[in-house]
This record gives C-alpha cells, structure tokens and sequence, in this order.
C-alpha cells in the first residue's frame, strides 16, 4: 500500500502525475489519496498533521508525503522507517513530529536522478522510491541523519487546517481536562459530538485523528469566528 499526503491540491494536473508514475512502477499495489491539502509551503504545520492522520496506517505501508518549498534545493531526499512504517519525502521538517513520537528506526538517502525535474521530485524521486519500497525492490542508499527541528513545540495551538465545511483541525493532540479553548479572543467551551451543540454556535472537541477542532453544528467556524490557517489558539484548563 502506497498513502500519499500533499499539498498538490485536488484541481492541477500533479497529483495525477504523480498517479501515472506509480501505476507505471508500482502496478497492482493499491494507492491511497489521504490528503492534497496539506496547507501549501507549511512544513511546520503539516508536520503535525502527517503524524495525527497516518495513525491508522497499517504497519508496513510506504506513507510519500510531500510539503517541499525547498524543492530542488540542499535539503536531502529521505526514507524514513518509524513506527512500522516507511515514510518518503523532503527531508526539511515534515517528519519531525512523526520521529518525535514514534521514533526513527532508520534514516536512508534518495538519489535524485539526473533526469529529474528540480520542480517535481514528487513525481521524479518520490514516487518512484515509494513505488520500489512497495514492490520490495528498492536498495537503500547511505544512511543520513534526520534534520531535527527540536524548537517545535510537541503540541502547536494554532489552526491548521480548514475543511470543507469550515471545520478548524488545530495542532492541539486531545487530552482530558481543558474546558475552554480561546479562538479570536472568544471562549469555545468543549463538547463530544455535533449532537450537543447549538446550531450556529462553535465549539471544540476532540476530532476523530486525535486532535482538538473547532467547528459549529450545521455551520463553518471559520466564517463565524473569522478564523484563518495559523491563527493562534489558547486552551485554558
């Protein structure tokens, strides 16, 4: 099983391309669309949103996750082996939390091939390594240290994400205790499910991946608070 999470987006033409060339090297082997809206050029905050959404990721799976402004630039190419499951991609801080918390097993350098667009490794280095780990034929390059961003706080109270319906995924892992978290200087008092609360009203909780959220029953969040990716939050105990 081949997961990928990006910040391609679901309407230009990469996520495709990056489909082609895994059903080219990798045929048969299923491929999972986990997220494409990983927020754009935000390593940081996809950091915490790779970690919390590949949770129920079979052990064994190759997660290719892609969130590189730096593409083609110094950072390296990486595999990388944590908790049971093989992660491919940029080597700049999205993995961070991921080893934080389930820990590096090993860390392994990708060639880029002379061919490869220095725009695209998604599709040129990328997709072509997790479609070899898949299959069980790629070799592992030389060993390299992981960059480690250790200044990144384990919990991050910022919005990092906005769905559809204007729900608000917050870097906030869901703990028992807090009774109140502070959005646009507005008190949100915690609830279980939409069920218990008010329709036009926003409230959080603790979502299905682990995180707090803030959403509103049958309403966005985000247009009622005026909440925006990388406002910051307060939880209050």
């Amino acid at each position: 099983m081949i997961v990928l999470l990006t910040d391609f987006g679901a309407t230009d033409p990469y996520v495709g391309q990056v489909r082609l060339r895994l059903a080219k090297d990798a045929p048969g082997i299923p491929v999972i669309d986990l997220f494409h809206d990983l927020p754009n050029f935000a390593v940081q905050a996809s950091a915490y949103l790779v970690h919390a959404y590949c949770r129920d990721v079979p052990a064994g799976a190759v997660i290719m996750a892609v969130v590189d402004p730096g593409v083609g630039g110094p950072r390296k190419a990486i595999v990388l082996r944590a908790g049971g499951r093989i992660y491919v991609g940029p080597d700049n801080g999205l993995f961070e939390i991921v080893a934080r918390r389930e820990g590096v097993e090993s860390c392994h350098a990708l060639e880029v091939p002379s061919w490869a667009a220095p725009t695209f490794h998604g599709r040129d280095v990328f997709a072509p390594a997790a479609a070899a780990l898949a299959g069980k034929t790629h070799r592992a390059g030389h060993p390299v240290p992981l960059t480690r961003f250790p200044d990144w706080p384990d919990d991050w109270p910022r919005v990092l994400f906005i769905d559809r319906y204007g729900n608000a995924v917050t870097g906030l892992r869901a703990r028992p205790g807090p009774a109140v978290l502070v959005a646009k200087g507005r008190p949100l008092k915690r609830v279980r499910h939409f069920a218990e609360g008010v329709p036009g009203e926003p409230f959080f909780y603790e979502n299905a991946n682990g995180l707090f959220e803030i959403a509103a029953r049958e309403g966005s969040a985000a247009a009622i608070l005026g909440l925006q990716l990388a406002d910051p939050l307060l939880i209050v105990d």
